[in-house]
């Protein structure tokens, strides 16, 4: 066969006489995108991606349809092509009403294939699952016993009774793992020979080491506590997250070959420039230590202490006198754990001292009850006026009585002063659980923002000084809740190990397609209720730090996991679309209008057909009719109205439809499932 030459983007290339353009990019290792084109079928051309642009021609070509001729120049990737492309891509995605992912791995900050390890748990292969969750996340048995699980409350299983139970799910299979003998550990690449130093070691500085360290570069963490953790260890106490297990998960990140240094404080023990001076890159990951103020006056009395500054104490093994009455001011989960621990090294009577009413209170429900069962008393609609003490110490807390006024930016009724109105509270200790900031001694050279917060790019994480980088609660929104540190730092790791290669490559999140589902849609599911946590009683758990939680059983595990809806597609990983989707920036808003009815069929026996997804490439019709032989798909309908349907027209058809599976084999975009019949 006669051989041509042709340039494609400036490479000249051979190929065959009569190669389309398609065939000879990708017989020398180009890409041209497309949608509808198979190599076991004939040549459609119907999605338009494969477009390219031939010097000499005015018009665009399809790449799929076009032959190749002597001297050829084309270009794949101009900008007329991408702009034809994008809004290609647009059009599909504009009528696209699939689930790339499910709603509880958008909510997740870390974006946790919460689907792909509960399916897993449910067929009781929990080491796949603890290697799914640890693409994303490596402390897995720790978060998932701490986590305020953002998931689970996008969960569409509440649409039928209630959420699933997918952070105790996690810590199920975590543990599991971690005590299998043989736990989950993942390949680490060839050194690359660079170092990369991480200050922090907790959530956020272990997560970063540990993705760094898997991609090949040495990572060592500097820490100014007596071990790493952060607040996972020194913030959250011991009933909730037993330190041992946080131990086991941070020794398998060191497995990795990270170097751990701890009681290095920065500015006292080792300057900043000298970290900065011995390495390839670094990251600041030192959280946010410091208690905020209340602003109260009295405030200086010895017995007012920081919130996270007692439980730093009492994890620290640190005498903490208390006295018999204490009270936690603040509403969100450190101030349950402040009043819960207070009631744990001895205090006679607890109270939570919160300017609004239970239903504004951002900690966890959960926690608020184990509170209130513990014999914690909550004082709801009153806020500090007056710290007030005896030869400087503090004696009395003057509350002023609140109401609630009109809601405020957060949605939640602002808090109102009755004029006039005052309770008084005696006490022996006020710990002001309110928030928390950055302490950025040492770090003088670093940028901060109005908030006196590390200023760090929302994209590159870069600071404002070259092959620095910052993430977590010491940078731009303050502090968080550990799964967003997490997430951050994930993100972080992938763009350092591009800056450490030559090319600092800033996090775009993906192009992803969703749909709204109501109660209706599901009305049709088995209703199932959410396995309920086995835990300790109040009036055992009260006087130690032992674990609450008792885990789920093997049987309570495999059953919570089956109810999961799988509302993700099945094929995202493989599917083309959003492949192509995201090689391009693309808005599909610009299209809105009027969407197809979708709907759901298996009238193909072994597959479930899902309308929404389908994009009308005709593959799955050129593959039953020219592969199969069977003609049992065809296009009905014409223009906006035009859909795929199958026509059966004897019991030999479909009986030979049962175990073929050609169409679901040639489909891009998920929308055939093979069924497991």
């Amino acid at each position: 066969m006669n051989e041509v030459k042709l340039t494609i983007n400036g490479i000249e290339v051979t190929a065959n006489q009569g190669d389309t353009i398609l065939k000879a990019a990708q017989n020398n290792g180009i890409e041209i995108p497309t949608l509808c084109h198979h190599d076991s079928v004939k040549v459609f051309g119907a999605c338009g991606l494969c477009v390219v642009e031939a010097q000499g021609i005015p018009k665009l070509l399809r790449a799929c349809s076009a032959t190749v001729s002597e001297g050829m120049i084309v270009n794949t990737e101009s900008d007329r092509v991408v702009k034809a492309r994008k809004v290609a891509l647009e059009l599909l995605m504009s009528d696209h009403k699939g689930d790339c992912l499910g709603p509880c791995v958008l909510a997740c900050p870390a974006g946790t294939n919460c689907q792909g390890y509960i399916k897993k748990i449910a067929e009781g292969d929990d080491r796949e699952a603890v290697r799914i969750i640890k693409e994303k996340l490596p402390l897995p048995a720790s978060i998932g016993r701490v986590c305020p699980h953002p998931c689970e409350t996008q969960c569409r299983r509440a649409l039928v009774e209630e959420p699933m139970s997918i952070a105790f799910l996690k810590y199920f299979a975590a543990d599991n793992d971690l005590n299998s003998g043989n736990p989950y550990k993942p390949e680490v690449a060839e050194s690359t020979g660079k170092t990369v130093a991480i200050i922090g070691g907790g959530p956020a500085g272990l997560t970063a080491a540990n993705f760094l360290a898997i991609k090949g570069h040495k990572v060592t963490i500097f820490d100014a506590m007596p071990k790493m953790g952060g607040m996972l260890r020194y913030g959250i106490p011991e009933y909730r997250l037993p330190k041992a297990v946080l131990d086991k998960e941070i020794a398998l990140i060191e497995d990795l070959g990270v170097e751990m240094k701890n009681n290095i404080k920065i500015g006292k023990d080792i300057t900043f420039d000298e970290i900065q001076s011995q390495f390839d890159a670094t990251l600041i990951a030192i959280g946010a230590w410091n208690s905020m103020s209340t602003r109260t006056k009295g405030e200086d009395l010895e017995g007012v202490v920081g919130g996270i500054d007692f439980l730093r104490a009492v994890a620290l093994g640190e005498d903490v006198s208390i006295g018999k009455n204490v009270a936690v001011v603040g509403g969100g989960n450190t101030a349950m754990d402040a009043c819960r621990t207070a009631v744990r090294v001895g205090a006679e009577n607890v109270y939570v001292i919160y300017r609004r009413t239970r239903a504004e209170m951002p900690a966890e429900d959960i926690e608020i009850q184990e509170a209130m069962e513990e014999g914690v008393e909550f004082l709801f609609l009153t806020n500090p006026d007056e710290y007030i003490g005896e030869n400087g110490k503090i004696t009395q807390v003057k509350l002023q009585v609140m109401e609630l006024g009109e809601p405020d930016e957060s949605g939640r009724r602002s808090p109102v002063a009755k004029e006039g109105e005052f309770k008084y509270l005696d006490v022996d200790t006020v710990i002001a659980a309110i928030g928390q900031k950055v302490n950025p001694t040492g770090f003088e050279s670093i940028e901060l923002n109005s908030r006196g917060i590390i200023s760090a790019d929302e994209y590159t994480f870069r600071t404002n000084i070259q092959g620095v980088f910052a993430v977590g609660d010491a940078t731009n929104r303050g502090a968080s809740i550990a799964i967003a540190a997490i997430g951050e730092a994930q993100k972080a790791a992938g763009v350092i190990d591009s800056y450490l290669k030559g090319d600092c490559v800033p996090y775009i999140a993906p192009f992803i397609s969703k749909r709204t589902v109501t109660a209706e849609d599901l009305a049709d599911k088995e209703k199932s209720p959410r396995a309920q946590m086995p835990h300790r009683s109040p009036e055992e758990r009260k006087h130690d730090f032992k674990e609450i939680n008792l885990g789920f059983s093997e049987e309570e595990a495999r059953k919570e996991a089956r109810r999961c809806l799988e509302c993700g597609c099945h094929d995202y990983e493989d599917c083309s679309l959003i492949r192509h989707a995201n090689r391009y920036t693309i808005h599909p808003e610009r299209f809105a209008g009027a969407l197809h009815t979708g709907f759901m069929e298996q009238r193909l026996v072994s597959i479930e057909r899902n309308q929404d997804k389908c994009i009308l490439c005709g593959l799955c019709v050129r593959a039953c009719d020219e592969v199969a032989h069977k003609g049992i798909l065809g296009f009905v309908g014409r223009g906006f109205d035009t859909v795929i349907k199958p026509e059966f027209n004897n019991p030999e058809t479909i009986a030979i439809c049962k175990d073929c599976r050609k169409c679901a084999e040639v489909c891009p975009t998920g929308a055939l499932k093979i069924l497991n019949k």
